[in-house]
């Protein structure tokens, strides 16, 4: 990649992490779905003015409407409702890197429900070593000191592995010729139509005391910078670097969302979940391959010539 590219993937990857941190103050005077309805329906404002400005418009066949609300579903809806409630217990750093896992579970989802993504044996030893961090993190204590930590856990691989079924279903729209940007602003509009009314019903947000100035922000900053700016910068990037190149983000989120998280937020993470991190980080890059071809041709590079 190209510095710029660099510079965009870290940018994108600050953005990402920075979603951890406004989660992690609104989260204390929203309900978890106030707060993702609110996020979806501001990003969708947000990316229909730019498709607006670009002249670009939105497919109108009910079969792509009905993959986007599909894609709303498993990539917004389900995935930012399990992260929101699972922060309302545990610490938004400790959250970026359970989400994290999603590259581990998508390897797995893709061996099984797609042709051309199989899994091998490097890669099957990636995802061994991955939730072995992941059962690092949660600790053998969960076992005998059930608190609302280990669901809040539990909730937020559920997310990851939400986003790893979005994955495999999002590859049709390349298939259907709809654009990624077309398809980020469907997918945000189709869940705003199922999360809305939702938030409306179990919520009640009437009946909510005013939010204060820093929530404010902090949903303007979820739902602006985290989501729409975040999808444009994707988006961008993908059409400049490749889709290989932009997973790298996985390895960045975590490491600002932390920053975030302790700088601003005064969360600490217990040494068993650094631990967890870093076999998490090991897992992703045996299954990202790259680091670990460049050191065997290294190493092929290096040996004597047969006489």
């Amino acid at each position: 990649m190209a510095a710029s590219d660099w510079a965009l993937l870290i940018l994108l990857s600050i953005v990402w992490g920075g979603s951890f941190l406004f989660v992690g103050v609104a989260v204390k005077e929203l309900p978890p779905l106030t707060i993702v309805a609110l996020r979806v329906v501001m990003a969708a404002i947000v990316l229909r003015a730019v498709l607006a400005i670009l002249r670009v418009p939105l497919p109108r066949e009910r079969r792509v409407w009905a993959a986007f609300l599909g894609m709303g579903i498993l990539n917004n809806a389900i995935p930012f409702t399990l992260i929101v409630w699972g922060q309302s217990h545990i610490a938004s750093g400790l959250a970026s890197i359970l989400n994290a896992t999603t590259p581990l579970f998508t390897v797995i989802v893709a061996h099984y429900l797609t042709a051309d993504e199989r899994l091998t044996g490097q890669r099957l030893i990636g995802v061994i070593v991955g939730f072995l961090g992941v059962a690092v993190m949660i600790g053998a204590a969960a076992f005998s000191a059930w608190d609302a930590s280990v669901p809040a856990q539990v909730a937020v691989l559920g997310a990851a592995l939400s986003y790893a079924f979005a994955g495999v279903f999002g590859r049709r729209f390349k298939a259907m010729g709809i654009p990624p940007l077309v398809t980020a602003t469907g997918q945000v509009s189709a869940s705003s139509a199922l999360l809305l009314p939702l938030a409306f019903i179990v919520d009640r947000p009437w009946t909510l005391s005013v939010p204060s100035a820093g929530t404010l922000i902090s949903m303007a900053g979820l739902a602006l910078v985290s989501t729409a700016f975040a999808y444009i910068i994707f988006f961008r990037l993908l059409a400049r670097a490749g889709a290989t190149n932009v997973g790298l983000v996985t390895f960045l989120i975590p490491i600002s969302a932390i920053v975030f998280g302790t700088f601003l937020l005064g969360e600490s993470l217990a040494p068993r979940h650094i631990a967890g991190m870093t076999l998490i980080g090991c897992g992703l890059i045996l299954i990202d391959g790259r680091l670990v071809s460049g050191l065997r041709r290294s190493v092929q590079v290096g040996r004597p010539a047969p006489r």
